[in-house]
């Protein structure tokens, strides 16, 4: 893991052989670190909404790393310390506002827009001693990260903030990883339709219906259960978790394999990056936020 934002390791690209394959796993670190990673985001909802935040913030933040430096690897070079320090600011500043909405007259979709201008301004100045070379594709690079990463994860935190809302994000988790256990079951024994053979060739539409069932099997059960919600609320919310969450899979598929990496990093040993991790529940948590908004009652 690096020390610092600035002197992050470049992760070394794959050679044309590797590219793609399967690689070995350390079973034993990933099953440790996955145990870890489940007590935290447990014991954080159930009696620290902050700290989930704070260590959602910590993953965010390594996301931003690796993506950086993903995009070193095809000479894109993003202002990564006022990324960092401004995904601090916006995931915390918008759950934070969100949180005191009924006693302070700052909404929170202020501080989301102003925290995400402000990164933007300074991601920009930053750059600006390195002169006009390439300055168009690194500051392409910094806004890339600020939108994919502290925007799409900011919904995670309102999610939160709002009503039953550590319920709302449980159901959140609990579909993308019934979406990726239906979608390989099904995919593994009955897969033989590509279905985006060019960005994961493992990715068939048999296993996306498999996705399908078992998403919104899990999203209704919540709904009906757990969120007092209509079942056919919980379908709603299950095929926008298992679409955008599949959509969150494949771009991160296509970054990877437009730079020629296998997995993000190695801070999660046995797992991959941070993003390997993430790049379902970021897409899909802005929808299931619009969901949520728009047709919940709670």
């Amino acid at each position: 893991m690096a020390s610092t934002p600035g002197d992050s390791p470049t992760p070394t690209p794959l050679d044309p052989v590797r590219k793609g394959s399967s690689g070995g796993r350390d079973l034993p670190a990933a099953i440790a670190v996955g145990i870890a990673l489940i007590a935290i985001i447990v014991v954080t909802l159930r009696w620290s909404h902050p700290g989930f935040i704070a260590f959602m913030v910590v993953m965010l933040v390594l996301g931003a790393i690796e993506v950086n430096n993903a995009l070193r690897l095809i000479g894109m070079e993003s202002a990564i310390a006022p990324i960092v320090v401004g995904t601090v600011v916006i995931i915390g500043g918008t759950y934070a506002a969100a949180v005191f909405q009924p006693v302070t007259t700052i909404p929170w979709h202020s501080v989301l827009l102003g925290g995400l201008a402000g990164t933007i301004m300074f991601a920009l100045i930053w750059r600006m001693p390195g002169g006009a070379d390439g300055y168009i594709k690194d500051a392409a690079a910094s806004l890339f990260i600020i939108s994919y990463l502290p925007l799409l994860g900011s919904f995670v935190g309102l999610l939160l903030a709002s009503p039953h809302g550590a319920a709302k994000v449980v159901t959140l988790a609990l579909c993308v990883a019934g979406s990726d256990t239906g979608g390989y079951a099904v995919g593994a024994t009955l897969g033989r339709h590509k279905m985006a053979p060019n960005i994961s060739p493992k990715k068939t539409w048999e296993g996306l219906a498999g996705s399908v069932v078992v998403g919104s099997a899990v999203a209704v059960a919540m709904a009906v259960f757990v969120l007092d919600e209509s079942w056919w609320f919980g379908l709603v919310l299950g095929l926008a978790c298992v679409l955008f969450g599949t959509a969150g899979d494949l771009i991160e598929s296509l970054i990877k394999r437009d730079v020629g990496i296998k997995d993000m990093s190695s801070f999660l040993p046995g797992h991959g990056g941070v993003m390997d991790r993430m790049d379902s529940i970021l897409v899909a948590a802005p929808a299931v936020w619009v969901v949520f908004t728009l047709l919940g009652t709670t």
